[in-house]
């Protein structure tokens, strides 16, 4: 059986090395939720925890479940009702923004089969990424999908993506050829979904996901101030099962 719903309250790190160098660090929280048993909070705090699947992968219409099986079953992989769990952030007052969702999908036997890294962008996209990890929860892909105006689509990830316990420690290295030209982190202590965790979330990091999306966009801007060349946004062609 599944644990209880979880947050993790985290402290989300970005450095760029090249061609100019900037690092920024935000904090935020992410919820922790088994996608067949999602929190059922007090109406009062509602506004502060609201899981949608429309914020997911696939039809908006469906289930969590029903949405990652079918995604998984377009790259031949079959989970058999195996658990599965995703890390992600809920909406507040309406809004919700996630850079980063994750779910560990495991098959009937109770084994990691693989990991799914749903990343969305600020132009309104989303693209999954499926990993199959080793027993360090490391796994490559290469990079697929527009998130930066000042990043080329090319290069392959390096993700670290162990199944978060008491702690959580997510890790992406962009790499291509001789440099690490970005690498991003995600650090966080569990803390049980209990009405005063949510309410001492919510206190910490006020209108959480807004804060996410402005920061992305404020250090957007400082980059073109100082010159850095923007790329071209191409075409990002629908995954089956995604869009």
């Amino acid at each position: 059986m599944s644990a209880p719903a979880a947050i993790y309250r985290t402290s989300i790190a970005h450095v760029r090395r090249t061609p100019l160098r900037n690092a920024f660090t935000y904090r935020s929280y992410s919820w922790y939720v088994d996608v067949d048993r999602l929190p059922a909070v007090p109406r009062f705090l509602k506004p502060l925890a609201g899981v949608s699947v429309a914020d997911h992968l696939g039809d908006p219409a469906g289930t969590l479940r029903g949405n990652v099986e079918r995604f998984l079953s377009t790259r031949g992989i079959e989970l058999d009702g195996g658990r599965i769990t995703m890390l992600a952030s809920a909406r507040v007052f309406g809004h919700v923004f996630n850079p980063l969702s994750l779910f560990w999908c495991h098959d009937g036997a109770g084994e990691l089969r693989c990991v799914v890294a749903e990343v969305h962008n600020t132009y309104g996209e989303r693209h999954c990424y499926v990993l199959e990890t080793d027993d360090a929860g490391r796994a490559s892909v290469p990079k697929a999908f527009y998130v930066s105006p000042f990043n080329e689509v090319a290069g392959e990830y390096r993700m670290k993506l162990p199944e978060p316990a008491e702690r959580l420690a997510v890790s992406i290295v962009l790499e291509r050829v001789g440099h690490q030209p970005f690498i991003a982190t995600v650090d966080g202590e569990r803390r049980e979904a209990t009405v005063r965790n949510i309410l001492a979330a919510a206190l910490a990091v006020p209108l959480a996901p807004l804060r996410v999306s402005a920061q992305i966009r404020w250090q957007g801007i400082k980059l073109w101030a100082r010159r850095l060349p923007i790329i071209k946004k191409p075409n990002h062609p629908s995954q089956e099962a995604v869009q």
